[in-house]
């Protein structure tokens, strides 16, 4: 199992920049403590998916922050990108391990205890529970599962697990604190980066935010 640091995973979509760079605003964000990143576009064509992971990827030289892809898994090749995310009607992670190798991140949405279950026989780094709250960045039919969704959901992964398990869907700085204390390991965000004003800053106040809720979690434990 490859090693993922989940505690702020910023999610760069090119329709939640503001019209912005969104080179540059995944610049700021590693700059300001993003430990993870990950490029999803549902509307771009392959070449212009394969530009844009290699010019993110580029950006993120040096600074340790892997670059995934969303959903495809051909992209990841392409560009020489980190690894994948995967959504539960997306390639299974069995398969995307075959093609990608032992060293890949692979990452996949759980949006039930029973997807939870699964991750014990799947080939996967980390999971990612949502979606939490309500959001605008996503077209989510589900409703949010809350606090005590994310509970059930992570104590079942945890049992199927070693990997990191983190939280995504309308967190921000108001919510993530709680989002951490319900047990997760970090938290996926699109708009409070992405659409803030100073995304760097606003990166800052999160990665503070959710390594003080870690701190003070691990000295109730």
């Amino acid at each position: 199992m490859n090693h993922v640091d989940l505690r702020l995973y910023g999610i760069i979509d090119p329709e939640r920049t503001g019209g912005r760079n969104p080179v540059e605003l995944v610049r700021q964000a590693v700059a300001g403590g993003a430990t993870l990143i990950q490029y999803r576009d549902k509307h771009a064509e392959g070449r212009r998916l394969v530009e844009l992971a290699r010019a993110l990827k580029m950006a993120l030289e040096g600074t340790r922050v892997p670059l995934l892809i969303n959903d495809r898994v051909d992209i990841v090749l392409a560009a020489g990108a980190d690894g994948v995310h995967l959504g539960q009607e997306d390639l299974h992670p069995e398969d995307a391990r075959k093609l990608l190798g032992p060293h890949a991140i692979i990452g996949l949405t759980l949006k039930t205890p029973e997807h939870a279950d699964a991750l014990a026989h799947m080939p996967v780094d980390y999971g990612c529970i949502g979606g939490i709250f309500a959001t605008v960045s996503k077209n989510n039919p589900s409703p949010p599962i809350g606090l005590d969704g994310l509970r059930a959901t992570l104590t079942r992964a945890r049992n199927a697990s070693r990997g990191p398990v983190g939280a995504i869907a309308g967190i921000d700085a108001s919510n993530a604190e709680p989002v951490i204390a319900a047990g997760a390991d970090g938290i996926a965000v699109i708009s409070a980066i992405f659409m803030a004003p100073d995304p760097q800053a606003e990166a800052a106040r999160l990665r503070r935010i959710v390594d003080e809720a870690l701190a003070s979690r691990s000295v109730l434990a």
